[in-house]
């Protein structure tokens, strides 16, 4: 019988509980141990998910011989050193988002995972929620047409504490800048995803509404994507009180929002038009081999009720796309090259907005 697949954490601040809960949520994985430069936080940890094994350095943990993966849940600026070492000591890499904050470090990774054949992903788990997959499906199927425009919007807040809770938060260094770069990553890597590749950027950031932070915590982009639509991006940590995630797609055929990690509406000129719990529903019958219409589905199943109802755990699907891919060699949906393109467009981003020049990326 051969032994779960076992995870040590690297890093055992706010995102760690997070990998903690979804690594012990899949059947065949075991959270083995945990290390971190603050032993009374790595202990909370240990303590709170009943982690059997503490390291007081990173060597020491990846020098344990029972560990088949490295989750990295350090500050950004801290993922490709510790990544790198990870995979060099012969073990898979999961990393919390994003990738690294300067693309050296990016390609530095995938380096050392194609040399030492490890399996290495990035957490950008909205890739798996439900919402982001049918978005996929009627992108590749031609439902919305030749799309013509794309816009993403962050519109979250963040208070002052939350900058000053750690020093390294809000830090070129570490954080790798602000609203983007922590709290928009995700999007940027579904609107790539879904409206491909970005061509150019023209854009302007600020900080406008916190002290002592180095980064923006407000930015605005147009884009210009590969298949000739335009777009635009937004994210800020200012806007009180927050407000959910929205990514539209407009096609010549179609258009559909997602908002809060749901599909709020995707309307079609053939009629094929439905609203997010029904769109569910849909994907779940045709995934089930059924043939029940959109609105007997979503009764049947209860999403018109519950919209929650078919979304999954993300986090917890992705880690067991990378414990399959690492161990069955099955295909990975975020490898190292694809979690590098939504760093690339953010330092784009920041590129023009302190050169005042549009910035142009390779298709």
């Amino acid at each position: 019988m051969t032994h779960p697949f076992r995870f040590g954490i690297a890093g055992c601040g706010v995102i760690a509980p997070t990998h903690a809960a979804a690594i012990q949520q899949i059947a065949g994985a075991e959270l083995l141990a945990a290390t971190d430069v603050i032993p009374e936080r790595m202990q909370a940890l240990a303590e709170k998910f009943h982690i059997p094994r503490t390291f007081t350095g990173l060597q020491e943990m990846l020098a344990c011989p029972e560990l088949d993966a490295i989750a990295v849940c350090t500050p950004s600026g801290l993922h490709g050193e510790i990544a790198v070492q990870a995979l060099q000591a012969g073990k898979h890499v999961v990393v919390e988002k994003p990738m690294e904050v300067t693309l050296e470090a990016c390609d530095k990774m995938i380096a050392a995972a194609e040399s030492t054949g490890k399996t290495l992903t990035v957490i950008s788990q909205h890739r798996f929620d439900m919402a982001s997959r049918i978005a996929k499906q009627a992108v590749e199927m031609g439902k919305l047409g030749r799309l013509v425009l794309a816009e993403a919007s962050v519109l979250w807040y963040r208070t002052q504490s939350y900058y000053d809770s750690g020093d390294w938060r809000g830090t070129w260094q570490l954080d790798g800048g602000g609203a983007l770069m922590n709290q928009g990553v995700h999007t940027v890597d579904l609107l790539q995803w879904l409206a491909g590749p970005v061509l150019s950027i023209s854009a302007s950031t600020r900080t406008a509404a916190h002290e002592r932070i180095e980064v923006e915590d407000v930015a605005t982009a147009a884009l210009t994507f590969d298949g000739g639509a335009v777009g635009t991006l937004t994210a800020t940590t200012a806007a009180y009180p927050g407000f959910a995630v929205r990514i539209g797609l407009y096609g010549t055929e179609g258009s559909l929002i997602l908002e809060g990690d749901r599909l709020k509406e995707m309307r079609l000129k053939n009629g094929e038009t439905f609203t997010g719990e029904e769109a569910a529903a849909h994907a779940l019958s045709v995934a089930r081999g059924g043939s029940a219409s959109v609105r007997e589905e979503a009764e049947k199943t209860g999403a018109a009720s519950d919209p929650g109802a078919l979304w999954g755990d993300s986090h917890r699907a992705q880690l067991q796309n990378f414990i399959e891919a690492a161990q069955t060699g099955a295909p990975l949906l975020i490898d190292g090259r694809a979690a590098r393109r939504p760093v690339e467009i953010i330092l784009g981003v920041y590129h023009s907005a302190r050169s005042g020049k549009t910035i142009y990326l390779a298709g």
